[in-house]
């Protein structure tokens, strides 16, 4: 998918590079695979906010994604490839054999058109949705399942793939964007192919309004702060951190600091992601 740049004619428009939208093909998504969407800046179900600078952002509506490709033994052809507000990669219609329309995740290549299928028996083809002891070792995949029929839970934002490596006993080793080399059940489906809009991470928004229209609030750096609002705050004129390691707001440590508390799953973790 290609960079679109703009002439300098206004400031805003200087430096500002976006995807261009010549692979969507219709701009207005299936009406009975549409919800609303209510806003909540960040916050959890009990009102905290979970995550700061969140906020405002261009009203949306919620499009149902397919992500447990359970249709097994039923074509499906694509109908249109569509822009998803609410998330990077873009999505596919499919019209099932059957009369069913689904939205999935548009992986690099898929085209109007496109018959695609899932389940144990279908193609190695961009698209399909197999069980991982049906992928063969080497095939880029992504909306892996972690729990069988749960749906896929990892790899699902614009340009991610992760790699089948080998298969041991009732496990495949899958190596993820990240580097991490896991562990998951050669029962859990996986979509065949690399998510489109790969060159996402490329681009420059340009203005701080388009930031806004996202959904994103100002962020204040911690050194222009004063010392009782953060712990980088304080001194005269541009001083450093001061202490060993950046820190949080709260005072934990920052850049680098390991948070992952499930040591349940780290059985399923062969090589961690660190060090690479």
């Amino acid at each position: 998918m290609p960079l679109k740049s703009h002439k300098p004619t206004t400031k805003s428009l200087r430096g500002t590079i976006l995807l261009d939208s010549q692979d969507v093909t219709a701009q207005k998504p299936k009406k009975s695979l549409v919800l609303p969407l209510k806003k909540r800046a960040g916050r959890s179900r009990a009102g905290t906010i979970t995550v700061r600078h969140r906020g405002g952002g261009h009203k949306r509506r919620l499009r149902i994604i397919d992500f447990k490709r359970n249709k097994f033994g039923v074509p499906g052809e694509v109908t249109s490839i569509e822009y998803d507000p609410n998330r990077s990669s873009r999505i596919a219609l499919i019209k099932y054999k059957d009369g069913d329309w689904r939205y999935i995740l548009a992986p690099l290549g898929l085209t109007v058109g496109d018959v695609i299928s899932s389940g144990e028996n279908a193609s190695i083809a961009v698209g399909n949705s197999l069980p991982l002891k049906s992928i063969p070792t080497g095939t880029q995949v992504h909306n892996i399942e972690l729990s069988v029929g749960r749906g896929g839970q990892i790899v699902r934002s614009a340009g991610g793939s992760a790699q089948v490596l080998a298969k041991e006993d009732k496990y495949t080793l899958i190596r993820l964007p990240s580097g991490e080399i896991r562990q998951i059940l050669s029962t859990c489906m996986a979509t065949v192919g690399q998510l489109s809009a790969i060159d996402h991470k490329n681009i420059k928004l340009g203005k701080a309004g388009r930031k806004r229209r996202l959904g994103w609030r100002p962020q204040v750096r911690g050194v222009a702060m004063a010392p009782d609002s953060h712990p980088h705050g304080g001194g005269e004129g541009k001083s450093p951190v001061g202490m060993p390691g950046p820190k949080t707001p709260w005072g934990k440590p920052a850049l680098g600091f390991r948070t992952r508390k499930n040591k349940r799953t780290d059985k399923f973790i062969s090589q961690r992601r660190y060090g690479r």
